[in-house]
């Protein structure tokens, strides 16, 4: 028997997605039998608006991060962006870089150099201080950068941290930190790359060029409760909710400043839905002795949403695409600060017409930065993807970009989130992992398309470098990893040698990980320090079983599943006998390597052409969202032949079903032809389905994931 698996689904829950969000019977059951059945959820994969974006301004240290900018700005001081120098530190660092450049201010950036650990360095801060500086930002690292923040305010500069790694217990200051990660960030979603935090940051001080900035206002609704009134009030400031309040009273029982409403709206604009609707109500409440000096919104909204013009707050609630996602936000006062939003956002972009132009280019690089850092594909990261994604089938790459599409072959097909992470990341990648990172800011940025063009072929001659170290780190990495394994119990794979290239220990260490499926760490020398990389798996985090060795390491940190550490050669000893008192207690999850999940059952008479849009439904794929797996019972081999110039040989098949013929590849499993099956057999087949661009010409093929003799897999 196939250990495939597919879940039962209940289909009283799949027509509740059917119903209330018009999903397609097969996709709705697909989302069910991923668990994804709350609207919080679907709304990231059947939106694609920004408007489903979090505000940056929910971040609780926004406001503080842009007023120093701004007084940067106003007093001209010079200002320095300091990044990582992976993908999500280069294009983090482009992108804070271009609009602070834009603003005007006297901004440079800096990277680590080859032989400076991670986060912000003495050296770097030191070298600014001497020039005069007064204002650090880091991007994609400082969260523990305690001293060396401390130290630049012993200079006298103030720092800004802008990153998304696991904060430490003790959080660096003097600092302004902008981390969904810290406790107290006050953003809803923790799991954004460096670089979409640079972005928010970019976002916050764009928005603070509008007349909306810092201008707290309050949303007024007043509507009728059987005998007696209820008042709904939202104060807003930059476009987020900060306070609220409702009162339900009978008219005639209290006056205005025996209510909570006097000081709530003390001193604030007003805004209403249907002014002379709104005065009316009040007046029956209060009494004609009180005048409210209220704005009604409606005339302006209709200006740009003719279809709102005659509609009263209890229809606009129901029209809300938000509420239809979250049930808490579909009350009238939802309903109205949801339309306030939009008409401002939309007013917004109407009057700064550059602003979305920069979005786009941004998001570009912050979906490359979510595909590299591997960040979960939920939540606002979808639209991230989307919108990034979109522009480049677009044809608006982003100078730089463009020149790695175009070295790669991507420009004129079909991009999709997978393209991005194999035939991008690992290129762009390469420039820090050889110590060069510079040369990914600097494609990003130079503006004289001769000299992109060089870059970028530097940059491919540094990924060709990376695979060479890489292939031989990885033959290195074998000859002690087996016993290490031992060594550990089977918990942890620990590989130490010299000759492993410092910028390839990340990618011998994911590679031991798929190799062996436990938790493993590649560790190599570079003058009288040892430095490492940590990937994990099975359940098991990073981080807090680095921080059980901070006594040793110079630095650590990191994310959950991927993190880095340094410590002085000398005490190896230390770090091993450290190892071997913490690894006992590695907890794992059992390993479902073997396991196939089925996403669908897909019958002869599904298996068309349509089943692209249930595919495209669940793009970008990535990590927390793998590619759907499809599973289809007795087709039929027409045609089966090996392709491929040395062993593994691979199979190229053509099946059908009800009259459909599928092309299908299955890779590095040609000996399973004439063993397992042959041509003019039936067979059950679990694929992926893609798309496949040749010639600009695009067709669809099936990926077989695994096949079976016809009742071998039930």
């Amino acid at each position: 028997m196939k250990n495939w698996n597919k879940k039962n689904v209940s289909r009283l829950v799949t027509k509740e997605l059917y119903d209330k969000y018009g999903i397609p019977p097969l996709t709705a059951s697909v989302f069910v039998r991923r668990g994804i059945t709350d609207g919080e959820e679907i709304q990231y994969y059947l939106e694609t608006d920004k408007r489903f974006l979090h505000n940056p301004f929910m971040f609780s240290n926004m406001t503080d991060a842009v007023e120093r900018i701004i007084q940067a700005k106003e007093e001209e001081e010079k200002v320095l962006i300091f990044g990582d120098r992976d993908v999500d530190g280069i294009t983090s660092t482009t992108v804070l870089y271009n609009c602070l450049k834009g603003m005007g201010i006297d901004v440079t950036w800096r990277l680590p150099g080859t032989t400076d650990p991670y986060g912000l360095n003495m050296q770097a801060v030191d070298d600014f201080a001497k020039n005069y500086g007064t204002l650090i930002i880091t991007v994609d690292c400082g969260i523990s950068n305690n001293e060396e923040i401390a130290h630049a305010a012993e200079l006298g500069i103030d720092v800004i941290v802008a990153d998304h790694h696991n904060p430490p217990a003790e959080l660096p200051s003097p600092a302004i930190i902008i981390n969904p990660k810290c406790e107290d960030s006050g953003y809803p979603f923790k799991d954004i790359s460096g670089c979409a935090v640079a972005y928010k940051l970019c976002s916050a001080l764009r928005f603070s060029a509008s007349e909306l900035y810092r201008n707290e206002v309050v949303l007024m609704s007043v509507r009728p409760v059987n005998d007696a009134y209820t008042i709904e009030c939202i104060k807003t400031e930059n476009l987020v909710e900060t306070d609220s309040i409702t009162e339900t009273i009978i008219p005639g029982t209290v006056s205005f400043t025996q209510t909570r409403l006097e000081k709530f709206l003390r001193g604030h604009q007003i805004f209403v839905w249907d002014k002379a609707l709104t005065l009316k109500m009040l007046s029956q409440v209060f009494g004609n002795g009180i005048e409210f000096e209220v704005m009604d919104m409606q005339p302006e909204v209709a200006k740009a949403f003719p279809q709102l013009a005659r509609l009263s707050l209890m229809r606009l609630k129901n029209l809300s695409r938000l509420a239809r996602y979250n049930p808490s936000l579909s009350t009238e006062i939802q309903g109205f600060f949801n339309i306030f939003v939009t008409f401002m956002t939309k007013s917004y972009y109407t009057t700064f017409k550059n602003i979305e132009g920069l979005e786009e280019r941004d998001l570009q690089l912050v979906a490359l930065a979510a595909l590299a850092d591997i960040m979960p594909l939920k939540n606002e990261n979808r639209i991230f993807l989307k919108h990034g994604i979109a522009s480049l089938n677009a044809g608006h790459a982003r100078e730089g970009l463009v020149e790695l599409l175009s070295r790669q072959q991507l420009l004129g097909k079909r991009i999709s989130s997978t393209d991005l992470s194999w035939n991008i990341v690992p290129v762009l990648n390469s420039c820090g992992r050889l110590g060069r990172p510079e040369l990914g800011v600097e494609l990003f940025t130079e503006s004289n398309a001769e000299k992109r063009q060089a870059i970028a072929d530097e940059i491919l001659n540094l990924n060709s470098t990376r695979k060479q170290l890489g292939t031989e780190g990885w033959n290195y990495a074998l000859e002690s990893a087996e016993e290490s394994i031992r060594k550990y119990s089977g918990k942890l794979c620990v590989v130490i040698d010299e000759r492993i290239n410092r910028g390839i220990s990340g990618i011998v260490a994911g590679k031991l990980v798929s190799q062996f499926n436990v938790p493993s760490m590649a560790v190599t020398f570079v003058d009288d320090c040892a430095i490492g990389s940590m990937r994990s798996c099975r359940g098991f985090s990073v981080t807090p079983f680095l921080d059980q060795m901070s006594d040793i390491f110079i630095n650590h940190g990191g994310h959950d599943l991927a993190a880095g550490f340094s410590f002085k050669k000398e005490r190896l000893n230390d770090f091993l006998e450290k190892l071997s008192l913490l690894a006992p207690a590695i907890d794992l999850l059992e390993s479902d390597t073997e396991t196939y999940n089925i996403d669908a059952e897909i019958p002869h008479e599904y298996l068309n052409p349509d089943l692209i849009k249930t595919v495209d439904t669940f793009e970008p794929y990535g990590e927390q969202n793998p590619k759907l797996t499809f599973m289809s019972k007795n087709l039929k081999v027409l045609d089966a032949r090996l392709i491929g110039k040395a062993e593994p040989y691979h199979l190229k098949l053509t099946l059908e079903s009800k009259g459909n013929k599928w092309p299908a590849l299955f890779w590095n499993e040609g000996e399973r032809l004439n063993r397992d099956f042959k041509k003019d057999d039936y067979i059950d087949v679990l694929y992926e389905l893609e798309r496949n661009t040749f010639n600009g010409m695009e067709t669809l093929q099936l990926i077989i994931r695994d096949i079976a003799a016809p009742g071998e897999s039930e």
